[in-house]
């Protein structure tokens, strides 16, 4: 029931998301492959889904350019 529930509030996001105005950013490209990666392949859907949303550049940046995370990498 709680991954029934999960999936209905994604569904319900992805309505509001449709409804609205603008350009999408980042974050919902980042989700929409993410989303992608859980019907990809039977093994490591988390790990997948995980590294669709994280930065896989390995050098550090001189400084930060916010003060949290965003919830996707923007792909600078």
């Amino acid at each position: 029931m709680e991954a029934r529930a999960k999936l209905i509030d994604i569904a319900a996001f992805l309505d509001r998301v449709e409804r609205s105005e603008g350009d999408p950013d980042f974050r919902l490209t980042g989700f929409n492959e993410a989303l992608k990666q859980l019907g990809a392949s039977k093994a490591q859907r988390a790990k997948k889904v995980l590294l669709s949303l994280s930065d896989p550049t390995t050098e550090p940046i001189p400084a930060a350019t916010t003060k949290a995370a965003c919830g996707a990498w923007p792909g600078n």
